[in-house]
């Protein structure tokens, strides 16, 4: 029973996590999207994740500027530029990237 009791609560922490990472994913969308330096890149339509962790891979951008379409940037098959999320420096009011880690 112990063994029982354990697994629902250790699924039910791991459902909570699920939930706040969710919360936190769509606090992202809209967000400009800009680099150190200042640089603006766009804004997040979406984002792609790996299903079997909830890893997140890449922001998905809408409303690319010039400076961003004038970059050799990975493209999702609708022909949106992609950033990789490892890029991501910070999220606040902006979501900050390292250009080094992007170009």
């Amino acid at each position: 029973m112990t063994n029982f009791i354990n697994i629902l609560i250790n699924n039910k922490q791991e459902l909570k996590m699920v939930e706040e990472e969710r919360k936190y994913s769509k606090q992202l969308f809209g967000k400009i999207v800009v680099t150190k330096s200042g640089k603006k890149f766009g804004e997040v339509l979406n984002l792609t994740f790996e299903t079997r962790t909830g890893e997140l891979m890449h922001i998905i951008l809408k409303n690319p500027t010039t400076y961003t379409t004038s970059l050799d940037l990975e493209k999702d098959s609708k022909g949106n530029f992609m950033i990789p999320f490892s890029a991501v420096l910070a999220v606040g009011d902006f979501v900050v990237v390292s250009e080094e880690d992007i170009i």
